[in-house]
């Protein structure tokens, strides 16, 4: 476990700049007795706790010893140890054990004082003013930023008093490292690996730990964050060239060696997209037109040389969210030569103000698209729509009677099970996630979550020998949806009503088609949610 600080104060060039000018004299504060005398306070009142509970023992028993205790320790152990469900309880324990060690460090964490923040200190941690990262030695398994973290006054910067922020999430959905954010964030997004076909699964496990993470600052920010997806530790705080601002969402080339973001030219108001060098500390080196106006998401092609772009339509000022143009908006869905920026592919949708938001990719090609509809809210229009390149039109999927405004005109986020053909989508105006069959393209049923927004694929279990996630599709599978009252909502389909409703595809889905296993957090999960 590890309790790291990390600053995003100022830019890359800015920080090496000024670790250049810092003095390697670091003057060592004398350390504080403030632990040690706890420390032997807790001894000493355990003891008398035992010995006044002895003492009761005694007067009902006379045979009872202080042996007992240490002998209740170890049965208590061996029935933990005997149990086929011990491992599992004892991963639990240890997290418990991990959270309070982690807080008891927050609580005798001693103040650093502007002296030494200024020190050699900030020279080996480029980021250790603005960003705390808490850390449990746990493999992550989802990322997820976060518009309302538990505060810790301890923690907290005195010039900082947001509470937003990113955390790691490991398998059982338990929370491993969260780091705070000096704004509120929106899209995550994970570098790929490669690893040989031939490699076992904790090799792969480990370069997958070995990833970054790119966290994109809400719009209109003017930064994103590279953190480590092991640890959440902030690498690089990367800041828009002059009129610029970024939309809130980025992509990685299929090698992870270049992140496209979407970006808006503030004097222009036209939509660009930004290339990220990420072996070169994420230096900006080229620069697109989207062929839009404000490009939001953006995906890779699984082909690796073309980027799918979803240009929402709406213009923005610099630090503005007003929209200008409802009335004249123009979306379209854009393909893009990733290398040269060429314009390959543009289709708009039937309606000028179904704004094209976000976006996910099936491994056969197909785009799958989340419509955020700007226009009077009598108006019924589909919301969820694929297309496949070459294709004229965009196709939406079914809804039962078209009734597309039980999701109130907004698709938050959209998430594709390649293997089982499934879509899952979220609405948190509406207050509920939405699964399709895309064999059928058929809703399979709707399941009411106030307030959600991330979603991601569920593929795996955990293996109780060596602690492992392993995928397994067939065993569990299915989606993980975030909320903002805390909740990472599991959502399992009956493989019995995808079977059904592929043979009988004017049938509704039955209301038990679809499981739901919620763990709840405190705190209030964002927009995207990440897999890694």
């Amino acid at each position: 476990m590890a309790i790291i600080k990390a600053s995003t104060a100022a830019s890359v060039a800015e920080l090496a700049t000024d670790m250049d000018q810092q003095s390697p004299q670091l003057k060592a504060k004398p350390f504080s007795h403030e632990l040690l005398t706890t420390s032997i306070l807790t001894v000493l009142g355990t003891a008398t706790f035992v010995g006044i509970h002895h003492r009761y023992r005694k007067q009902h028993r006379p045979d009872a010893s202080l042996q007992d205790y240490v002998s209740g320790i170890y049965t208590q152990l061996n029935v933990l140890q005997s149990a086929s469900h011990s491992r599992s309880t004892l991963r639990h324990f240890c997290y418990a054990c991990q959270q309070a060690a982690s807080t008891l460090q927050q609580v005798y964490r001693l103040p650093m004082t502007d002296k030494q923040s200024s020190s050699h200190d900030l020279a080996t941690n480029d980021f250790s003013v603005m960003h705390t990262t808490t850390m449990l030695t746990r493999p992550v398994c989802w990322v997820s930023g976060v518009a309302s973290m538990p505060k810790d006054i301890s923690l907290l910067d005195e010039n900082n008093e947001n509470d937003f922020g990113v955390v790691g999430i490991d398998a059982n959905r338990e929370i491993v490292w969260q780091t705070t954010m000096p704004e509120r964030v929106h899209d995550i997004v994970v570098q790929p690996v490669f690893s040989d076909q031939d490699s076992t699964v904790n090799d792969h496990l480990n370069n997958h730990q070995s990833r970054d993470v790119v966290v994109m600052g809400r719009r209109p920010s003017e930064k994103f964050w590279v953190l480590d997806t092991a640890t959440g530790q902030v690498k690089f705080a990367i800041s828009s060239v002059t009129n610029r601002h970024f939309y809130g969402h980025a992509c990685y080339s299929l090698d992870g060696s270049k992140l496209y973001v979407t970006e808006n030219d503030t004097l222009s108001l036209d939509g660009k997209i930004g290339v990220y060098a990420a072996d070169s500390a994420y230096q900006k080196i080229a620069e697109f037109n989207s062929y839009g106006i404000g490009p939001h998401e953006l995906i890779m092609h699984p082909n690796g040389g073309t980027l799918v772009i979803a240009n929402g339509g709406i213009k923005t000022e610099q630090a503005s969210r007003e929209e200008l143009n409802l009335d004249t908006m123009h979306p379209s869905l854009v393909y893009l030569n990733r290398h040269d920026g060429s314009l390959l592919e543009q289709i708009t949708p039937e309606h000028n103000q179904m704004s094209v938001r976000h976006l996910a990719m099936h491994d056969d090609g197909t785009v799958m698209i989340g419509i955020q509809f700007q226009g009077e809210k009598h108006i019924n229009v589909p919301l969820v729509l694929t297309h496949k390149r070459g294709d004229i039109n965009f196709t939406p999927l079914i809804m039962p009677n078209n009734q597309w405004q039980r999701f109130h005109q907004y698709i938050a986020s959209v998430a594709v099970d390649s293997e089982r053909n499934l879509l899952c989508v979220t609405t948190p105006i509406g207050g509920c996630a939405a699964l399709f069959d895309l064999t059928t393209r058929v809703l399979i049923n709707s399941i009411s979550l106030p307030d959600c927004a991330g979603a991601s694929v569920y593929s795996g279990k955990i293996d109780s020998d060596n602690d492992v996630v392993k995928a397994n599709i067939g065993q569990q599978s299915g989606f993980i949806v975030s909320d903002g009252q805390g909740q990472l909502t599991r959502l399992n389909i009956n493989e019995l009503t995808i079977l059904d409703s592929e043979l009988n595809s004017d049938t509704i889905a039955k209301n038990d088609a679809i499981g739901t296993d919620s763990k709840c957090h405190m705190m209030s999960f964002d927009n995207h949610l990440q897999a890694l």
